[in-house]
């Protein structure tokens, strides 16, 4: 059985106060044994979040393909895992909008995640105008084949689907959306990988909160999620993973 996985994306938020959002979160986690946690905190916040995460998986929110040289600003994958990391979330809809990262970008880090010791979450999602156009599984089952690396069962892999258009508006998918996809997801990781596609694991993201939680992890094949907003505080995150931890 595949137990369930919440990752918080802290995105470009946060500071050396909320590290006591960490503790909490932590002291959250021990209390529901039977589901994963992690936060992805700004790289700034990597080290002090592990330190007070009380053994809770910390991760970053990118990393370069390369393991060194002359990329200036970039972090590799090496240096997250000698600081601590234990994960990195790659292919973010904002890294392949605002970065224009392409699939291939995106599979050479996961590449490079895994080669470290890193679980790898790597993003796929369509856009509204894909969804409304009918090509939602058409795009997603694109942005699979070319971003999940070939070995992938050789490492720690994770695959969110975070629909564009419901991260951060506050909209979500309907259950029926989401169950789709996720079958969609499921059976190409199946037909590309047989029995290690059965075992991966797929996260919802995109306004998941307390309040809907409960529900989108009933459904088929949702895994988890990949938290933004409601990750950034106990008081929102904390009510998630009590969700994630009763499935």
């Amino acid at each position: 059985m595949r137990r369930k996985l919440v990752v918080g994306n802290w995105k470009m938020n946060g500071n050396l106060a909320a590290l006591a959002e960490v503790s909490a979160i932590a002291d959250a986690h021990r209390r529901a044994p039977g589901v994963d946690v992690a936060i992805c905190p700004p790289f700034t916040l990597i080290a002090p979040a592990i330190a007070r995460a009380q053994g809770m998986p910390i991760g970053a929110q990118d990393c370069h393909s390369k393991e060194c040289g002359a990329y200036t600003g970039n972090i590799c994958a090496p240096m997250l895992r000698e600081i601590g990391a234990r994960l990195v979330i790659v292919g973010h809809s904002e890294r392949r909008q605002f970065h224009h990262e392409t699939n291939e970008e995106v599979r050479a880090k996961a590449q490079a995640a895994v080669a470290a010791g890193l679980q790898a979450i790597i993003c796929v999602g369509e856009t509204e105008s894909e969804r409304e156009a009918g090509r939602a599984v058409a795009v997603v089952t694109e942005q699979l084949a070319g971003s999940v690396p070939d070995h992938a069962p050789d490492g720690d892999i994770v695959v969110a689907y975070e629909p564009i258009w419901a991260i951060g508006t506050g909209r979500t998918a309907t259950c029926e959306d989401v169950g789709e996809m996720h079958a969609a997801i499921r059976a190409h990781l199946k037909q590309r990988f047989g029995e290690w596609g059965a075992l991966v694991r797929i996260l919802y993201g995109g306004s998941v909160r307390p309040d809907n939680a409960a529900e989108l992890f009933a459904v088929g094949d949702v895994d988890g999620a990949l938290v933004g907003g409601c990750s950034l505080t106990a008081a929102q995150f904390v009510p998630i993973i009590e969700a994630a931890s009763r499935q």
